[in-house]
């Protein structure tokens, strides 16, 4: 099922999108709708009535894998230079205060940033309180998907000793919806087409096949030692594609339109401003 968090006639409510209609239900959030289960209401509101909110606000910073697409850590080399394939994923975090609905503005920060960047990612919710999971079951603590971008601001990234958390982590720089995918909606998370279009140009199309690390054996390496708490909103990295390895590098400006699609999950839609 898709959960959304609407707002509507100044009130926010937990609703489940059948077709082009939104049908509120008694759940808190689409997070406790996904667990626990939700009584409709009865009240029924056209999708384009109401806007979409952050399917699931972070209770925590919200967990990311970089360079985990061979084809991404492979054009990377033009800005990094040659390294050597990770053995384990490369985990780092965004702040809470990044995160913002499907459909909201992404604020350009244009005061302390001019190479804000796009990234396409898959973003997995954790459903249950876990710690070090086995791979092999990993997945069963999984309560939904949604789409997500992770925009980076890529001089503040090199100007920190390499660091990411402040350059990835400036306000709303990270959309996420449209909704909470339910995970019986996702049998094999590794068979999904993720696509970035600005303008309407592609600009990163690939497969999550071609993930290095697939999304089970990101969620047991996270999990060693560390406990995974429900809401947690994991991040499982980008493809090929992004702005800084172009020739000539491209970087988001006022009015672009970034569109992310990943197939059966859902589309989300913003521009910079």
């Amino acid at each position: 099922m898709r959960w959304v968090r609407v707002r509507h006639d100044g009130s926010e409510h937990t609703g489940r999108v059948v077709g082009d209609e939104v049908h509120l239900g008694s759940a808190r959030s689409p997070l406790e709708a996904v667990l626990s289960g939700s009584e409709d209401t009865g009240v029924v509101i056209p999708l384009t009535e109401g806007t979409l909110l952050a399917p699931v606000p972070p209770i925590r910073n919200v967990m990311c894998v970089g360079w985990n697409y061979l084809p991404h850590f492979e054009e990377g080399t033009s800005v990094h230079g040659e390294r050597p394939l990770p053995k384990r994923p490369n985990i780092f975090t965004k702040a809470t205060t990044t995160v913002a609905g499907p459909y909201d503005d992404i604020p350009l920060h244009a005061d302390v940033t001019s190479k804000l960047d796009w990234e396409v990612e898959l973003a997995v919710v954790i459903g249950e309180r876990c710690v070090d999971l086995d791979e092999s079951t990993a997945l069963d603590v999984v309560a939904g998907y949604m789409v997500a971008q992770d925009i980076g601001a890529r001089d503040i990234q090199h100007a920190h000793g390499g660091q990411w958390f402040r350059g990835k982590s400036l306000d709303g720089t990270c959309p996420t919806g449209p909704w909470l995918l339910s995970r019986d909606e996702v049998p094999d998370p590794q068979v999904l087409d993720v696509s970035c279009s600005i303008d309407g140009v592609v600009k990163q199309a690939a497969n999550t096949s071609t993930m290095i690390f697939p999304v089970a054996r990101i969620l047991a390496e996270l999990s060693r030692g560390l406990t995974l708490l429900p809401g947690d909103i994991v991040l499982t990295g980008t493809p090929e594609g992004v702005g800084q390895s172009r020739t000539p590098p491209e970087f988001l400006a006022t009015g672009m339109t970034i569109e992310s699609t990943i197939s059966g999950v859902g589309t989300i839609r913003n521009t910079v401003r």
